[in-house]
C-alpha cells in the first residue's frame, strides 16, 4: 500500500495552533517568479544551496526557535555526522536528523560535481530559520543576507530546499 502524502500546510496550521502561536500567515505571491533562461551550461554553472531547516554544523550557534533571521553558512566539504538542526517545528526534523540530506542534499550536489553535471558547488552552502513570523524581518533582514552570501559566492543558480 502506498503511504499518503504528508499535508504540511494542513500540518503546519495544526501544530502552530498546538504550540498557541497565532494562526500561520503564508505567504501568497501577487505574480509568477520571473525565470530566466540560464546563461551558461549547467556543466559550467556554479550552484548554490539554501535550505530552510535551521541547519548548521557542530560548533556553531543553533538557531533560536522564533524569528532567528540569522543565517549559517556551512562548508561543502563539511562532514555529514558534523550537521545539526534547531527549528520552531521540531517534530518536523525526525528524518532530517536520520538523514541529514533530506532537508540538506550535501551528497547529492557533491556526487553532481563530480560527474560533472555542474560545473561548480558553492564553497558554502546557505541555511536560515524557515519559522519566521515577521515578514518584514524576512525582507528587511534575512533576504539581504543570503542575498549578499549568494553575490559574494557568485552563484549562477540556487536550489532551495524548503522545510
Amino acid at each position: 500500500m502506498k503511504p499518503e502524502p504528508t499535508r504540511y500546510m494542513e500540518k503546519t496550521k495544526k501544530d502552530y495552533e498546538t504550540l498557541g502561536y497565532e494562526p500561520y500567515q503564508w505567504f501568497q505571491a501577487t505574480e509568477s517568479p520571473a525565470f530566466k533562461q540560464l546563461a551558461k551550461p549547467l556543466s559550467d554553472s556554479k550552484v548554490g544551496l539554501i535550505s530552510t531547516a535551521g541547519t548548521y554544523l557542530k560548533g556553531q550557534e543553533a538557531f533560536f526557535t522564533k524569528d532567528d533571521t540569522s543565517i549559517r553558512r556551512i562548508p561543502n566539504n563539511s562532514r555529514l555526522e558534523d550537521i545539526r538542526f534547531a527549528h520552531i517545528m521540531e517534530n518536523y526534523l525526525v528524518e532530517a536528523r536520520q538523514d541529514p540530506c533530506t532537508v540538506f542534499p550535501l551528497e547529492a550536489l557533491r556526487k553532481l560535481q563530480e560527474e560533472r553535471v555542474i560545473g561548480e558547488l558553492a564553497t558554502e552552502l546557505l541555511s536560515c530559520m524557515g519559522g519566521i513570523y515577521s515578514r518584514s524581518r524576512v525582507n528587511e533582514e534575512l533576504l539581504p543576507s543570503l542575498e549578499q552570501a549568494l553575490e559574494d559566492q557568485r552563484v549562477d543558480l540556487l536550489l532551495l530546499v524548503p522545510l
